[in-house]
């Protein structure tokens, strides 16, 4: 891998990877462009996503400050939110870990992205706009369960992560808007263990086969693009719906679905 393409995978994950379109299906299409495929890209993918994560954190500095209050015991609010964050992640932690090898061979073709990126912009139609009033205060344990096991459907790539927990937080009476930061900070924990688990779990095979500069590049590539990413979508939805994503991933499964067929 050149160090042009490392920068251009850690920016299509740092774009893509709070938009409802499917990060994981982006980089699967991008790496398969540059005939970059194999275990080690789906890892290289997942431990790249850390510079997504650090965007999270300079996008929401009040919300962390507040949970490592919370656990010193000092930001009851800040305690709470933690609480609720792992309630959230739990479901992905169990499901994850069990049909692990199952989703890694889902990762070395692009047609269970295709059909998960065209099923996913159907029920952007179908259900988006169905936000209730809630403050992200007011979330409850159920809801932050609910909107867990809805995340566990983002298992399957390009299913996209942020979609089905903004979805499910809106159908469980969020606003949009904390709706999205719920997503995000979920996003935060999840990433943060996927991350982990897969540098134990491939590091030295990845530094093999890309290096620390590769590596290095992808993560300040994918940190910088996220953080506008994150700004561009929360101003967006300030003003307009999911409507154009489900617009690009109908678009898209269309599009690289009719390109499988025709190799």
């Amino acid at each position: 891998m050149t160090l042009l393409q490392a920068a251009i995978l850690g920016v299509v994950e740092g774009i893509t990877e709070f938009l409802p379109v499917s990060s994981t299906g982006h980089l699967l299409l991008a790496q398969h462009l540059m005939g970059i495929e194999g275990a080690e890209g789906g890892a290289f993918a997942i431990v790249i996503q850390a510079g997504a994560i650090a965007a999270v954190i300079g996008e929401y500095p009040h919300r962390f400050r507040s949970v490592l209050a919370g656990v010193t015991g000092g930001d009851v609010a800040g305690r709470r939110l933690l609480t609720l964050l792992v309630l959230a992640f739990a479901p992905a932690a169990v499901i994850g870990l069990a049909f692990d090898d199952a989703v890694e061979a889902l990762l070395v073709g692009l047609w269970p992205v295709v059909v998960a990126w065209f099923v996913g912009g159907v029920a952007i139609w179908a259900v988006s706009g169905r936000y209730g009033g809630q403050s992200l205060e007011s979330l409850n344990w159920r809801q932050a369960v609910a909107i867990g096991l809805a995340q566990c459907l983002a298992l399957w790539p390009g299913t996209s992560r942020s979609l089905v927990t903004i979805l499910a937080a809106g159908w469980l009476g969020l606003s949009l808007p904390a709706a999205v930061e719920f997503s995000f900070l979920l996003g935060f924990v999840t990433l943060s263990a996927a991350t982990v688990y897969s540098a134990l779990k491939h590091g030295s095979e990845l530094l093999a086969a890309y290096g620390p500069e590769a590596i290095g590049v992808a993560f300040i590539s994918a940190w910088i693009s996220a953080a506008l990413s994150i700004r561009w979508l929360v101003g967006w939805l300030s003003h307009h719906g999911l409507g154009v994503f489900a617009v690009w991933r109908i678009g898209l499964a269309l599009a690289v679905g009719g390109w499988l067929l025709a190799r």
